[in-house]
C-alpha cells in the first residue's frame, strides 16, 4: 500500500472542503457574522490542518496500484463526510451526531435527504455550506482531486477510470485529461446558467446560488421548507424542470452539442428512451391524479406530474407539491423512476437509463434466440456493438444493486420502520434520489426515522454514489488482510 500517495491525495480532497468552508465563512460575515461563523471557523481550521498535514510531513511517492486507487476514492469520500459534518455538530440544534452524519453524507452524495424540520431557521453561512456539499459531491470529490494532478501522471488515468463508471467512459471518446475538463466545464457552465436564470426569474440571489449548486448536482437541498413550491412561480418551476432534465443527461453529449453546434449528439437510443420514459411516466401519473387524486385542473396535473417525475428521475428531489397522498399507481411509477434515474455520465444516481435499456435489449435478444436458436444477434446501444462481457457486467451490476436494496430494506424494517418507509427510503437512498413515499415524501424529511435506520440510509447513499463496487473492493481487501 502506497500510504504516502494515498494520504497526499486524500489531503487534496479535504482542502477542497476547507476552501468551501472558508467561502461559507465569508457568506456568514456578509450576513452580519451569523451564528454559523464560529462553527465554520473551527471546522475550517481543523479541515485545513488535516488536509495540509500530508504535504508537510509526508515525503516521496511510489507508483500507485489499482488497490491504492480504490482506497483513495473510498477514503476521499469518507473523510469528506466526517469533516463535512463538523459545522453541523458544532452548530447544534437539530444536528445530533447521527443527524449531522446523515446530512453530511446526503449532501456530498447529492442525495438531498434531510433531517431538518425548519430549514429556514438555519443561518445563511450554514445553508451555503450545506449547498456547497452538493456542489463538491456533484462534480465528485475525486474529480476535484484530478484537476490538480498533472496530465501525464499515471495516477490521473487510474483515478479517472475508477471514479467514472464503465458506462460513463463509453460516452467519452477522449483522453482522460480531456474528460476531466469536459465534466468540469459542463458542470460549472450549467451551474452558472441555472444561477442567472433563477435570478432573472425573480429568485433572490442567495437562494438562486444555493439552488444552482443543488440543481446542477441533481442534489435537492433547498433554502426553503417548501422547496421550489415556496416561490409560487410557474416561471421558476419551468426553469428548474428544464435544468433538472438537462443535468440528468450525459455531460459528454451536452459538451458535444455545443462543440458541434448541432443537436445530432442527442439523436441516440439512450436519449430517446430517457425522454420517452419521462413522458410515459408523467402521463400515467397525470391520469391517476385527474381520476383518483382529486385534481380538477388539467394544467396543474400536467405540471405537478411532470415536475415530480423529472425530480425523481434526475435524483434532484425538489418539490412543488406534496405527493404524500397521491394514488398508489403514482407511487409505483415514482418507485420505478427512483430505480432507473438519469443517464450515465451525469451526476444522477440509480441504476441509470443506459443499464436499463441494455437489460431490455439483452432480454429481447435472449427471447429471439430461444425462438430462433440458429440465429445470431448482438446487443447494440446507440449504434455500438456491446461485447457479451459488457452486457454481463451490466446485468450483474443490476443484480448486485437489487441485492443491496433487499438487504437494506430488511435491515431498516428491523429498526422498526414501516414497510412503505423502508422500501421507498432505501430505494431513494441507494439511488441518491432523496424523497421517498408516504412519510418520506417530497415535502417531508427523515428526522423521525430511528438512528440506526439513518445510518443504514447513509451507507446506502455512499454505496449508490460510488456505484457499489469500489466500496465492496475495499471491504474485500480488509477482510483478506485480516485472514
Amino acid at each position: 500500500m502506497n500510504v504516502k500517495a494515498i494520504s497526499t491525495n486524500v489531503g487534496k480532497a479535504l482542502l477542497v472542503s476547507a476552501l468551501f468552508m472558508f467561502l461559507s465563512m465569508i457568506v456568514s460575515i456578509v450576513n452580519g457574522r451569523d451564528e454559523a461563523f464560529g462553527p465554520l471557523l473551527i471546522s475550517f481550521i481543523i479541515t485545513l490542518l488535516v488536509g495540509a498535514f500530508p504535504f508537510i510531513f509526508v515525503r516521496g511517492r511510489q507508483p500507485l496500484t489499482l488497490k491504492d486507487g480504490f482506497l483513495t476514492i473510498v477514503l476521499s469520500w469518507l473523510l469528506s463526510f466526517i469533516f463535512g459534518m463538523l459545522p453541523y455538530v458544532l452548530y447544534g440544534g437539530e444536528f445530533t451526531f447521527i443527524n449531522a452524519w446523515f446530512e453530511s453524507v446526503s449532501g456530498f452524495t447529492t442525495t438531498g435527504s434531510t433531517i431538518l424540520n425548519d430549514i429556514e431557521a438555519l443561518p445563511k453561512g450554514l445553508l451555503f455550506w450545506r449547498s456547497s456539499t452538493h456542489f463538491i459531491g456533484g462534480l465528485g470529490v475525486v474529480v476535484f482531486l484530478l484537476l490538480v494532478i498533472p496530465d501525464a501522471s499515471p495516477y490521473r488515468l487510474k483515478l479517472t477510470n475508477m471514479e467514472m463508471s464503465s458506462l460513463s467512459k463509453e460516452g467519452y471518446r477522449y483522453k482522460s485529461s480531456k474528460v476531466v475538463w469536459i465534466i468540469t466545464t459542463v458542470y460549472v457552465s450549467l451551474t452558472t446558467a441555472i444561477l442567472l436564470s433563477l435570478w432573472a426569474a425573480g429568485m433572490p440571489f442567495f437562494d438562486a446560488l444555493n439552488h444552482a449548486f443543488s440543481i446542477a448536482a441533481t442534489g435537492g437541498f433547498s433554502t426553503r421548507n417548501l422547496s421550489i413550491g415556496a416561490y409560487e412561480s410557474d416561471t421558476i418551476n419551468f426553469i428548474v424542470l428544464f435544468f433538472m432534465a438537462l443535468c440528468a443527461m450525459h455531460f459528454g453529449l451536452i459538451y458535444a452539442v455545443f462543440a458541434t453546434r448541432s443537436f445530432k449528439p442527442f439523436k441516440n437510443s439512450v436519449t430517446a428512451y430517457y425522454f420517452g420514459s419521462i413522458a410515459v411516466m408523467s402521463l400515467i401519473i397525470m391520469f391517476s391524479l385527474l381520476t383518483e387524486g382529486g385534481y380538477d385542473s388539467f394544467g396543474r396535473a400536467v405540471m405537478d406530474s411532470t415536475f415530480t417525475v423529472v425530480s425523481y428521475m434526475s435524483t434532484a428531489g425538489f418539490a412543488i407539491c406534496d405527493n404524500a397522498e397521491w394514488p398508489w399507481l403514482a407511487g409505483v411509477v415514482l418507485l420505478f423512476a427512483s430505480f432507473q434515474c438519469g443517464c450515465a455520465g451525469s451526476t444522477t444516481g440509480g441504476i441509470k437509463v443506459d443499464r436499463i435499456l441494455i437489460a431490455f435489449k439483452a432480454i429481447s435478444n435472449e427471447i429471439k434466440h430461444r425462438l430462433h436458436p440458429s440465429s445470431v444477434s448482438h446487443t447494440r446501444l446507440s449504434g455500438h456493438h456491446l461485447a457479451d462481457a459488457a452486457v454481463s457486467a451490466v446485468l450483474m451490476y443490476i443484480v448486485v444493486y437489487f441485492l443491496v436494496i433487499f438487504i437494506s430494506i430488511i435491515a431498516v424494517m428491523l429498526c422498526g420502520c414501516e414497510a412503505t418507509e423502508a422500501v421507498s427510503g432505501v430505494i431513494a437512498s441507494v439511488g441518491s434520489v432523496g424523497p421517498g413515499l408516504g412519510e418520506l415524501g417530497c415535502l417531508d424529511n427523515y428526522s423521525a426515522q430511528p438512528a440506526m435506520a439513518k445510518f443504514i440510509y447513509a451507507f446506502d447513499m455512499f454505496l449508490g454514489r460510488v456505484e457499489i463496487y469500489p466500496v465492496l473492493v475495499v471491504i474485500s481487501m480488509i477482510f483478506r488482510r485480516n485472514r
